[in-house]
């Protein structure tokens, strides 16, 4: 049985986890939960899984890990605040099943270095996928990780086409369903950036060996391509549970937690080159993993400022990444420690600001 700690509970990840919890009573044990602001439904939550301790914010989470022991911490918080638990988490015995990818890559090293071996599985289903095709081979025989992208509601349009795209059109993803700041997030392509930031951290492959393909039945979640020119690929439905019941006890699989690939249905599965000019956030996000420190914390907030104004009305579509790559060509370092990457995120969004307004203005 292993006593688990879910963080952002209410969210979509939180809810997922709590489905595969449910459906394996014998296996799992919620020993605590934080939410956000939706109250209701963590008290609700917690009366059903029989959880004395709940919380709300990033804040209380962080105290909830430092105060209950539980074999592994699910950390689904969206955002960078999810920064403080992530760390705690790494200072705790428990397993950090990492949804929560900003606190990685705002974090850097200041996470990485925390990391005892084995103590970090990934929850994002792309790098849960490589996490798993990784064991085909040792660390030496790799030559390539590819991570898979939908490609979002704007697949095939040209960077001028893209000018006019309303906020309900950039939340009509076609895959998944993740919320408003992670759903445009990855019809911008940011998304995609941050997970190859991610993958870097978490495998210590190089950028130049990181690769993008656009694969729009979201069904290959990701591959690892090998030195003797095997590709390794993980292929199952778009389900967010397989990763997350990976997450919760890893490397154990969980059954019946996703329902597998239909062979008995003709279907194709299609792979192309992602369109630079049209999608620049990846290229942007390497520059900004190349040159690491505080860079990619920038990258991060000025993207979140950008993305509430673009659902504000305050600025257009293409803005948002133009004004990350602005803040991003303005910043210079902070010092890498918990409160240099604050400050840094703090600056980051004091800038955006500025040319959020300028814009709007």
């Amino acid at each position: 049985m292993r006593r688990v700690i879910i963080l952002g509970s209410t969210g979509s990840i939180g809810v997922q986890a709590l489905d595969v919890i449910r459906r394996n009573p014998q296996r799992f044990d919620v020993v605590g939960l934080a939410a956000g602001r939706n109250r209701d439904l963590a008290h609700a939550q917690a009366d059903e899984f029989g959880v004395a301790d709940v919380v709300f914010g990033a804040d209380d989470a962080e105290r909830l890990v430092r105060s209950i022991d539980a074999d592994v911490v699910l950390n689904g918080i969206t955002g960078s605040v999810g920064l403080g638990p992530t760390l705690a988490v790494l200072d705790s015995p428990a397993t950090l099943a990492l949804a929560n990818k900003e606190s990685l890559i705002v974090g850097g090293e200041l996470v990485t270095s925390k990391v005892r071996p084995g103590q970090l599985v990934p929850v994002d289903s792309e790098h849960s996928a490589i996490a798993q095709a990784l064991r085909s081979g040792e660390k030496h025989e790799v030559a390539r990780l590819i991570l898979t992208a939908s490609g979002g509601p704007f697949r095939g349009r040209t960077r001028e086409s893209l000018g006019a795209v309303t906020p309900a059109e950039a939340l009509a993803h076609p895959t998944w369903d993740m919320g408003l700041v992670v759903t445009t997030n990855s019809s911008t392509l940011v998304n995609k950036g941050l997970e190859v930031i991610e993958a870097h951290l978490l495998f210590d492959v190089p950028y130049d060996d990181i690769e993008v393909t656009v694969h729009p039945q979201s069904i290959v979640h990701s591959m690892v391509e090998f030195t003797d020119g095997s590709t390794i690929a993980q292929a199952s439905p778009p389900d967010m549970r397989l990763p997350i019941a990976l997450g919760l006890d890893w490397p154990h699989r969980v059954a019946g937690v996703g329902a597998p690939i239909d062979w008995t249905v003709a279907s194709e599965w299609t792979f192309g080159p992602l369109d630079t000019e049209a999608f620049p956030a990846v290229e942007l996000a390497k520059r900004v993993g190349r040159a690491g420190a505080t860079w990619p914390a920038v990258f991060n907030a000025a993207n979140e400022q950008a993305v509430l104004a673009f659902h504000d009305g305050r600025i257009g579509y293409l803005d948002i990444v133009d004004i990350v790559t602005d803040v991003v060509d303005e910043h210079e370092a902070f010092a890498v420690t918990l409160e240099g990457v604050l400050e840094a995120e703090t600056w980051a969004r004091s800038a955006a600001d500025e040319l959020i307004a300028r814009r709007s203005g």
